[in-house]
């Protein structure tokens, strides 16, 4: 197990460095100049000019990303261009929105898919199946942007249930921080969900036909029993690959969805970044969610392990 760590961290940090090299490159071969932008309609050829040595892109791109690349191994992300703050703090101020919401949506889409997944094998091929992978179905296709505009127009502008957008922590207020969390979290979670129903089903219905369950149902083991005791067991190890998948997309997915809910979070600062030709902060983003992606995905396969001993990572 701790040599499948330490090639798993290994190619953690040759991905990563692949990543920062092409973050690095686009960013800084994309058009539109970030001094530019700072300065305004009212700016000079010579003002440019000046700004742009103060910010060091009068020098050419590799010369900048190796100083760029020795600064990241420092722990140093750079400054912003846009407000000449830490990347890391104001990253580190915008993190608790989206750890939040994602752990909520990846929470509700185990909430709603996993029993939804087993309502549909129990009562595989009658009325119940069809409606529960219909819903799943939906869920699945439906574009995060267009659910939650829908939300937003039912939930928040029609019945005023919920907010439309804004983000409340939930440490400074824990009784009103779920009213903002609902909506962006059904929006992120739901086609999650439906992914989670349709595995949880068919792993159900493929360690339903065991030979050892129908060795209980022959010994008079209750059918209730035998899926709650054994086969539901047994069927969400591989289920639970599945989720930790969901949970790291989910990550890269809360992009698009505080846009659309005016979340305060890392995916709008993303956002935000790429308009203002923010380069250091968007080369901070990326780094941060796909290192959170490596991370996730190397938890699920270490709990995967330790739940399925079959398993033997050499």
């Amino acid at each position: 197990m701790w040599a499948f760590i330490v090639r798993r961290l290994g190619g953690m940090l040759v991905t990563m460095f692949i990543i920062s090299t092409l973050v690095f490159i686009i960013t800084n071969v994309v058009p539109g100049s970030p001094a530019a932008l700072i300065l305004g309609e009212d700016r000079t050829p010579d003002q440019v000019a000046a700004l742009n040595r103060e910010l060091g892109l009068d020098r050419s791109v590799p010369v900048r990303y190796v100083q760029w690349l020795g600064d990241l191994l420092t722990g140093n992300f750079g400054t912003s261009y846009y407000n000449d703050n830490s990347v890391a703090s104001v990253i580190a101020g915008r993190l608790e929105p989206t750890l939040i919401l994602t752990v909520t949506a990846a929470i509700l889409a185990v909430a709603i898919g996993i029993p939804l997944g087993i309502v549909a094998a129990v009562y595989q091929g009658t009325r119940l199946d069809y409606a529960a992978m219909v819903v799943a179905l939906i869920g699945a296709a439906l574009p995060n942007f267009w659910l939650g505009l829908l939300l937003i127009l039912l939930f928040a502008l029609y019945w005023s249930v919920f907010p439309a957008a804004g983000y409340v922590s939930v440490f400074d207020a824990p009784a009103d921080s779920w009213r903002y969390l609902v909506l962006p979290a059904i929006t992120l979670g739901a086609s999650h969900a439906g992914v989670i129903a349709r595995m949880a089903r068919a792993n159900l219905l493929e360690v339903m036909s065991a030979d050892y369950l129908r060795t209980a149902r022959s010994k008079g083991v209750r059918e209730r029993q035998v899926i709650l005791g054994h086969a539901l067991r047994n069927s969400m190890i591989p289920t639970f690959g599945v989720v930790g998948v969901a949970l790291a997309l989910m990550i890269g997915g809360s992009i698009v969805t505080e846009a659309v809910f005016a979340i305060p979070g890392v995916g709008r600062l993303l956002i935000e970044s790429v308009l203002r030709r923010d380069f250091p902060m968007i080369q901070g983003v990326i780094l941060l969610i796909a290192l959170l992606v490596a991370l996730v995905n190397l938890a699920v396969d270490i709990v995967y392990a330790i739940l399925d001993p079959r398993i033997r990572y050499e």
